[in-house]
């Protein structure tokens, strides 16, 4: 008479463990294993979990309003050809940021605006207000940014200002608020 084979897997393991003693103690020893590994993994989850996260807590920030006024356009920023209006981001959000609006004072002087440098910077977005400049990055090329014109600069980057209109106006967001500014020479 032939043998019926199983017809589920709990029947087949029962059916192997039946035939040797040597396969049974392995199964054993495989699902105990197996068990070890589960728990060590969901032991890893949970450390994982319940351990705090290293980023360091930023103070609280507080809302920086900022309303037009010609007279907050001053010379004491980077620049001794722009005029900076700070727009208070850099106090309300304790140095993670700063944002101000710049005019350049025309007409340009190449000689005087158009040095190679870099920030050091995680982040810096510039918008054209009004008016337009004529910038060179690294990588770029000269670029025309005109009214409504928006860009980044990548950390490090090489650039300068090559030429602006009299009545440039930009928006620029950097982060930090403190950061160094390298010119390279010529």
């Amino acid at each position: 008479m032939a043998k019926q084979k199983p017809t589920s897997r709990a029947e087949a393991r029962t059916a192997a463990q039946k035939k040797s003693p040597r396969k049974r103690i392995a199964s054993k020893t495989a699902a105990k294993s197996s068990a070890r590994k589960t728990i060590k993994a969901k032991d890893r989850k949970t450390k994982a979990r319940a351990q705090p996260s290293a980023k360091r807590a930023r103070p609280k920030q507080r809302i920086a309003i900022s309303h037009y006024r010609d007279e907050d356009f001053l010379t004491n920023g980077l620049r001794t050809y722009a005029r900076y209006r700070d727009l208070g981001i850099a106090d309300a959000t304790h140095g993670l940021a700063q944002a101000h609006v710049i005019r350049l004072i025309g007409p340009c002087n190449p000689a005087e605006v158009s040095k190679l440098h870099f920030h050091d910077v995680e982040f810096q977005m510039v918008y054209v207000l009004k008016g337009w400049v004529k910038t060179y990055m690294e990588g770029q090329g000269e670029t025309l940014m005109k009214q409504g014109s928006c860009w980044t600069q990548p950390p490090r980057i090489k650039h300068l200002v090559m030429d602006y209109s009299d009545d440039v106006e930009l928006l620029e967001v950097i982060l930090p608020a403190e950061f160094k500014t390298v010119e390279l020479a010529a």
